[in-house]
Parts: C-alpha cells; sequence; structure tokens
C-alpha cells in the first residue's frame, strides 16, 4: 500500500454488557469525535465477563447504525460467514449500504472471516465443522457475494469494501488477496513484513496488485503503546483498531488514539 495513506481509526463497540441505548449513543458520540470506523462483532453471547450477561445480534445492529449516522464508516469486525446464506448476505450488505447513503455513497465496510466461537455454532445450531472446512466456505461464499452485487436490483451505491480477517498463509491470505480491501490480523510488527510477502506472492498467483489493500492492526492488546504503534505505521498499517466495552464505554483511550492519528496525519 502506499505510505502516503492517511492513517484512519476504526473502534470496535463491543455489542455486550451494555444496553442498546448506551451503544446507540456511544456510536453517535464516535462520530461527534471524528472516528473514521465504528464496529461491532458478529457474535452470539459475550466474549469476556459474564458469558450469560447483556448482548446484541450485529445486523440488525448496523442496520439502525445506517440510519442513525451521517458521516461515520460502520461495519463487524468481522461478521461471521457460517451463520448466513452468501447471497443473502450481499444483500443484507446492499440494503445497509443504500440505508447509510443519506443521498450520497452508502457507507458500510462488509467485514467478514471464517468463524471460531464454537459456543456460536452449538447453541444456534450451525455446524462448527473445522478451520479448514470454515475457511473453504468462506473461499466459496465470497464470488456468489460479489457476484450477487452485480445483479441485485437497485446496485450498492458503491463498491462495498470488503474487510477480510486472519493471517494464515495458506487459505487466508490466498483469500485476501482474491478479494479484499481490507487486511485485518493482530500480526505483531517484527511479523509484518513476512506476511506481507507472502501476500505479494499470493496476489502475483491470483493476478492481484495487493498495495491496494489497505492494512489493518489493533491497538487494544496488553502492552500496546505508541512505541508499538509507531512501530505497526513503519511496518505499513494504516488502519488502527480499538475496542471498548460497556456498560459504560469510556472514551478516554480513543480520544488518545485519535491526538496519535491526527499527529500521524498532519
Amino acid at each position: 500500500m502506499s505510505l502516503h495513506t492517511p492513517v484512519r481509526l476504526g473502534v470496535q463497540v463491543q455489542p455486550q454488557h451494555a444496553q442498546y441505548t448506551a451503544i446507540r449513543d456511544t456510536v453517535l458520540r464516535l462520530e461527534d469525535l471524528g472516528v473514521d470506523i465504528v464496529f461491532n462483532w458478529d457474535h452470539f453471547f459475550p466474549l469476556s465477563g459474564d458469558r450469560e450477561g447483556l448482548h446484541f445480534e450485529a445486523w440488525t445492529m448496523l442496520g439502525a447504525w445506517a440510519e442513525q449516522t451521517e458521516r461515520v464508516e460502520f461495519g463487524s469486525l468481522v461478521s461471521c460467514n457460517s451463520y448466513r446464506n452468501a447471497d443473502l448476505q450481499a444483500d443484507m450488505a446492499r440494503t445497509i449500504d443504500h440505508i447509510s447513503a443519506k443521498g450520497g455513497t452508502g457507507r458500510f465496510i462488509f467485514g467478514t472471516g471464517a468463524g471460531w466461537f464454537e459456543r456460536d455454532y452449538d447453541e444456534y445450531g450451525y455446524e462448527f465443522g473445522t478451520p479448514g472446512s470454515r475457511l473453504r466456505a468462506l473461499a466459496g461464499a465470497l464470488p456468489r457475494i460479489e457476484e450477487r452485487w452485480q445483479k441485485l436490483n437497485p446496485a450498492p451505491t458503491r463498491d462495498i469494501p470488503i474487510m477480510i480477517g486472519g493471517k494464515g498463509e495458506q487459505k487466508t491470505l490466498r483469500i485476501v488477496a482474491e478479494h479484499a480491501d481490507i487486511w485485518h490480523s493482530f500480526v505483531e510488527p517484527t511479523e509484518l513484513a513476512h506476511k506481507l510477502d507472502v501476500l505479494r506472492r499470493w496476489g502475483d498467483e491470483v493476478g492481484r496488485d495487493v498495495s491496494e489493500i489497505t492494512v489493518s492492526n489493533e491497538l487494544d492488546r496488553s502492552g500496546v503503546d505508541v512505541e508499538h504503534a509507531d512501530a505497526l505505521f513503519a511496518a505499513g498499517v494504516r488502519l488502527f483498531t480499538i475496542g471498548i466495552g460497556g456498560p459504560d464505554y469510556s472514551l478516554d483511550a480513543v480520544k488518545r488514539w485519535l491526538a496519535w492519528r491526527d499527529a500521524k496525519n498532519g
């Protein structure tokens, strides 16, 4: 990717341990602060804290965000491919894209991944399979999604950006090279050059210039500080994400990282 690409900040509003009113208000506060993207996640139960605690479904929430926001881009980090028919996902994404357009182009980002949280599958009646079978399903779904976008009437308002999460070199990065506009992972700065080299090799094999793919990473793991973020930036990351949790959704860390973003772009 171009080293002149602006730094962007995405905030994942974890849809757990909070009433929806708090989630809705937090999204509006984040838009007012100037965050670039707001995300939720696509699970059915909390991932931390009380595993039986408050939790909300992702895609219906995204429809509400499409209507209530005006400027910020949004999506799931990331949607689970296994839960929904590929063509249905395409239609849902197209519809949310139009809801969010507000007279212009849509703001929806189609984040997707193979899925990993077994409880979601077991309790909702989906076949968990294996990592390999879930990745094969993702590889099969993405061409169908892209083809359906070409058939829908009305068509999406823009080429909906596809964000793919994961770092596996044999399967995931090939899928990224074929389909992604954004590649998201938790890769350390020291690993990133190797992963990007693998991605370039897959790009050569599938006939894609992968330099146009935005590289995304997260800022809210233990031990992540400005020095770590600077190292990710130097390695080519341009979309940085941070997660915030309920019930109160403190924005203190978000404000610090927004200041860091603005300094990088200044």
